[in-house]
């Protein structure tokens, strides 16, 4: 089995890492954690190198996360809101799934051929919605052929209880890595 976690957080050892390395944990298989905020991605030029070929005009350290996208079993969204969205940096690395899109929609191809669980692990305050964010990961979750979302994982009372001691978020990320991990089983 093998799991792609993105992470939305500036943090390294924040509220967003503590749920992820608890679902690290808890997982079979392989797992590879792309840090939006560390990562030598650019965003999407809108080039539309993809409308026309497969992949993108863009070298750099996408490629990797293109091939795991392609055989990957599971893909995770972590992040902080932020105005009730994802982070900036997590949205500019998202924009360069745009080669799913457009592989799908201008070239009538399909490159992902397993179809993949998903979940959405969302940290924040308190004071934004996170409906927004979840969306918006849902969004881009379908766009890498995630069939199943799992409902979205919350801890959104960080700025009075830290996500490490929410017994509620903790036990949900518990419950989706075991269900990514049945899932493959049963295979």
């Amino acid at each position: 089995m093998k799991t792609l976690i993105f992470n939305g957080s500036p943090r390294s050892n924040g509220d967003t890492k503590a749920l992820i390395n608890k679902m690290i944990s808890k997982l079979d298989g392989d797992v590879m954690v792309v840090n939006a905020y560390d990562s030598k991605i650019k965003p999407c030029i809108d080039c539309r190198y993809c409308w026309k070929n497969a992949g993108c005009s863009i070298q750099d350290d996408m490629q990797a996360i293109y091939d795991y996208i392609e055989t990957c079993d599971n893909v995770v969204i972590a992040s902080p809101i932020y105005f009730s969205e994802l982070t900036g940096p997590l949205l500019s690395l998202a924009s360069r799934l745009q080669i799913y899109f457009c592989s799908r929609y201008f070239r009538k191809e399909e490159i992902i051929k397993n179809m993949k669980n998903g979940g959405v692990i969302l940290v924040g305050g308190g004071d934004g919605d996170p409906e927004r964010a979840f969306s918006t990961a849902s969004t881009i979750l379908r766009h890498m052929n995630v069939q199943n979302i799992a409902d979205i994982i919350c801890s959104h009372n960080t700025n009075n209880l830290s996500a490490s001691k929410d017994l509620n978020a903790l036990n949900l990320v518990e419950e989706l890595a075991c269900m990514f991990n049945k899932k493959i089983h049963k295979v």
